[in-house]
């Protein structure tokens, strides 16, 4: 199966921003390690990152032709763009919310995902770990 790893804005930021709650592995480096678990479980990903939620949109549109399954952190457009949401709820393959962090556990406009009830899965709090839970939920759930 090949796997679509989608990040929003300030992804790219990854070890340098606000590491004391999102760590410090860069972006390079989870991108690396979410490639190589995929890859040991006979998978495929490609990965996108864009500041720009139109390239995210793009994205998800895109890999309705190729991807089976979805990895998600849309960073801060989780609590407003609308159209992720819609976009989600138009692909046919099953999309998984991720955040390094937990949002429900912090302030409190970020309690609200535009996600929630379209995704497949939502895994928070778990730092980079989540990435690879998601892709074993994809995995399992496509089998």
């Amino acid at each position: 199966m090949e796997i679509l790893l989608l990040n929003g804005p300030n992804l790219n930021l990854l070890g340098e921003r606000e590491p004391h709650i999102y760590g410090t592995a860069t972006l390079h480096d989870l991108v690396a390690q979410v490639t190589a678990h995929a890859h040991a479980r006979g998978h495929s990903v490609r990965s996108v990152q864009s500041n720009h939620e139109g390239a995210l949109l793009d994205a998800l549109h895109e890999a309705r032709h190729w991807a089976g399954g979805c990895i998600f952190n849309p960073g801060a457009l989780t609590h407003y763009a609308w159209s992720l949401r819609d976009a989600v709820l138009a692909v046919k393959y099953p999309v998984v919310e991720v955040h390094l962090s937990e949002p429900k556990a912090r302030e409190a406009f970020r309690h609200v995902s535009v996600l929630d009830g379209v995704s497949a899965h939502r895994i928070a709090g778990r730092g980079a770990s989540g990435y690879l839970e998601a892709l074993d939920w994809l995995i399992s759930a496509s089998a």
